[in-house]
């Protein structure tokens, strides 16, 4: 008996292995980036000579932990795939399973997996398993943008350098845009600044020039030399252009003033130079907030009624999106007083409505008495509207001021009070906080011998009143020498009916 040749035996186990064994390859055709609302078709492809069991899709989520199974397709209920009958002739076959996302979201982002079984040759209890994977990118381009201005309302400040702080502030893109500023049009060229560590909170521009004279306020004979220019020069020198710092403490004594212009020599008519730092921080949604701050020394003079824009670039937008912003003083508040009569015991409401022009930064408001306090004794009070609750007789005729201010000006707005008599109070019965009603039916005077008091409550005095005669009220007399026509400190007549 002759014995088999072990090349002879090799061939011949090979081939029975390749009866026996299947073969199966899986693969998914890469995807670009997709854009937030697209259709999106995955495709597994697969080649294969056995015979098809399944195909399943999942979506994987938490690093790999959890899949999500989004498709199956069980051979056993299925005829679409024809099954081979000649084992012994070997035939690829070749594949492919899609799956379908019809307007994908940002929560779509992530990896998908495709799983392809087939029956063993030898046995279909036995399953051969391969896969593949890939990772869907999902684009979402910013919602919104918007510029606003650091740390404002702040007031205006003539003859100290200040720092302002343009920020930019674009929310729903993913990935972060590219966020740049322009000035008239034109891209700034700006000192970048490095990222804040992180846990700092918002960031504030560090303050990087010194200046602590102003010199609008200099000696006659340190005057006298710089304008002559055979002197020395003053002993604080020019530093380099850049931000504003905090001023020191001055321990020169300035006996007078000599030199009066509108702004200093701090007021550069050069370029500035603008500081940019870009931040972004991610959102619960799987978007990215982006901040960009430009920050410079504001020179009034130049900067008013300049034109800043905030422009973004993000690869799911086609062109760039833009905010604009210009910066603008405060001029010409618009004043209204409520009620337009105003009556003794009644409250005054008297409220800034807006202004000639379209103002940024929001303006700081100031409310002051000429030449008195105001009726609940401060020198001042901060915002929009003023009131003045059950105002008495003697503030008729008072003038009030409105100072608006930002970073680049300044303006004055003046308004006259005139009180009228009320016929519902009698003259000389409220106090100088117009309480009258106060004492009036809380404080009774005591009855006469032999009568008896019928006192009002404040639930019936609305009511009370009601069925009193009126008549016209009369304004009640101004302060001597003073005229219902004489005009303010604005140079306008005061407000009356």
């Amino acid at each position: 008996m002759r014995t088999m040749s072990p090349l002879l035996l090799c061939l011949l186990l090979w081939d029975l292995l390749d009866l026996v064994l299947a073969y199966l390859t899986v693969s998914i055709e890469p995807l670009p980036p997709v854009v937030v609302g697209d259709t999106v078709t995955l495709k597994c492809n697969f080649k294969t000579d056995g015979k098809m069991r399944e195909i399943v899709w999942y979506r994987v989520t938490d690093g790999g932990t959890i899949k999500q199974k989004i498709f199956t397709f069980d051979a056993m209920f299925s005829t679409n795939f024809s099954h081979m009958e000649n084992y012994r002739k070997r035939e690829d076959l070749v594949y492919q399973s899609t799956v379908r996302l019809p307007e994908v979201r940002i929560s779509d982002n992530g990896p998908y997996e495709c799983h392809v079984g087939i029956y063993d040759r030898a046995t279909r209890e036995k399953v051969v398993l391969a896969s593949g994977n890939i990772f869907l990118n999902v684009m979402a381009p910013p919602t919104s943008i918007s510029v606003l201005a650091a740390d404002t309302p702040a007031p205006f400040s003539r003859y100290q350098a200040q720092n302002f702080t343009l920020v930019c502030v674009v929310s729903g893109g993913k990935p972060a845009p590219l966020v740049y500023f322009k000035r008239d049009g034109e891209p700034i060229e700006a000192t970048p600044l490095p990222e804040p560590p992180a846990g700092t909170g918002s960031w504030a521009p560090r303050n990087l020039l010194h200046r602590d004279l102003d010199d609008t306020k200099v000696p006659k004979s340190l005057a006298a030399e710089g304008e002559v220019g055979g002197g020395r020069p003053l002993a604080t020198a020019d530093p380099p252009r850049g931000l504003a710092a905090e001023r020191g403490p001055v321990t020169e004594t300035i006996p007078e003033t000599v030199v009066s212009r509108e702004f200093p020599r701090w007021v550069h008519v050069a370029e500035p130079i603008y500081y940019f730092r870009h931040t972004h921080a991610p959102v619960s949604d799987g978007t990215v907030e982006a901040r960009a701050t430009l920050t410079w020394t504001l020179n009034p003079q130049i900067d008013n009624e300049a034109l800043f824009s905030c422009e973004v670039k993000h690869p799911a937008l086609s062109m760039p999106m833009q905010s604009e912003v210009t910066l603008v003083a405060p001029k010409g508040p618009k004043i209204t007083m409520t009620p337009t009569r105003a009556r003794v015991g009644d409250t005054v409401r008297i409220l800034v409505q807006g202004f000639q022009n379209e103002v940024f930064p929001e303006p700081l408001f100031t409310w002051t008495r000429v030449g008195s306090r105001l009726l609940d004794g401060s020198a001042e009070h901060d915002g929009k509207e003023l009131v003045l609750e059950r105002v008495p007789a003697e503030l008729n005729g008072s003038m009030y001021r409105c100072t608006a201010q930002n970073p680049l000006g300044s303006t004055d707005t003046h308004t006259r009070l005139i009180v009228f008599e009320n016929p519902n109070i009698p003259r000389g019965t409220e106090d100088s906080n117009g309480e009258w009603w106060w004492h009036q039916y809380f404080n009774p005077k005591p009855p006469r011998e032999g009568r008896t008091v019928q006192r009002t409550s404040l639930l019936a005095l609305p009511q009370a009143l009601k069925h009193q005669s009126l008549h016209r009220p009369k304004p009640l007399p101004l302060a001597a020498g003073m005229s219902l026509h004489q005009k303010g400190p604005c140079g306008c007549s005061p407000q009356h009916p």
